[in-house]
């Protein structure tokens, strides 16, 4: 999947909720949004997931304008308010609601494997608000990409919680060269220092960067119903990572 924001914007002049935003997200080279203020990251990654409808620009995949695809294949990531898990809930009881959302096992050893594979176990009761970013990050990507059909991620302002910028960032560029477009809605200090990581890396051929292999993560379990499609958010979801 490429993933392309073509000067997208909602409003215009100075104080835009969203002024013009350009960005490609293919596998191998994640995109890169730069916004400010407290609430355009949210309407950036709303509309750069298909969520909401922009008032200018063009918003592609594979280059053609399919909104219902981009809803049903680009998952958003910690997006505050519509996909961020509550503060306190803790490390397994994310995994375990996920799995349940994506129609797989979620008994105690299904959690556990979803641990191990992505390394996570010694944060497994921890609160997620005391996970370091990158390992939080890395948890909620895979998570989200559990889901049938997942081609795409936006994940939105992962600076916020503090860290190292690089450190979060290779987690999103193994998960890119593994064939996933991945979008990044950041605050213009954190692009800055993203493209500058990327400019001194090697050129990427094929994804073969890192180890480039996902997790194995449990099989869909064939007894669990299929979740109904969630519709698109009109009103806050905190505490839910999924949209």
């Amino acid at each position: 999947m490429i993933l392309e924001l073509d000067a997208l914007a909602i409003g215009s002049g100075p104080g835009a909720p969203l002024p013009p935003v350009s960005a490609v997200a293919e596998p191998g080279r994640p995109g890169l949004v730069a916004v400010e203020t407290e609430q355009t990251p949210v309407v950036a990654s709303l509309v750069a997931g298909g969520r909401m409808q922009p008032d200018a620009g063009r918003l592609l995949v594979d280059g053609v304008e399919d909104p219902d695809r981009v809803r049903r294949t680009v998952a958003l990531v910690d997006t505050p308010t519509v996909a961020e898990p509550f503060a306190v809930m803790t490390v397994r009881r994310i995994v375990r609601e996920e799995l349940a959302f994506a129609g797989r096992h979620t008994g105690r050893d299904a959690v556990t494997t979803v641990l191990d594979e992505l390394d996570l176990t010694e944060w497994a009761d921890t609160p997620i608000e005391r996970v370091p970013t990158a390992p939080r990050i890395r948890l909620l990507v895979e998570l989200a990409l559990l889901r049938d059909g997942i081609e795409g991620l936006v994940v939105t302002t992962p600076e916020r919680h503090g860290g190292s910028v690089a450190d979060w960032f290779a987690v999103l560029q193994n998960v890119a060269d593994r064939g996933i477009a991945v979008l990044v809605i950041a605050s213009a200090a954190a692009v800055e220092t993203i493209t500058a990581i990327m400019q001194r890396s090697q050129p990427r051929a094929g994804g073969t960067a890192h180890d480039g292999r996902a997790p194995s993560l449990p099989a869909a379990s064939p007894a669990a119903p299929a979740p109904a499609p969630a519709p698109a958010p009109a009103a806050s979801t905190q505490g839910s990572t999924r949209s």
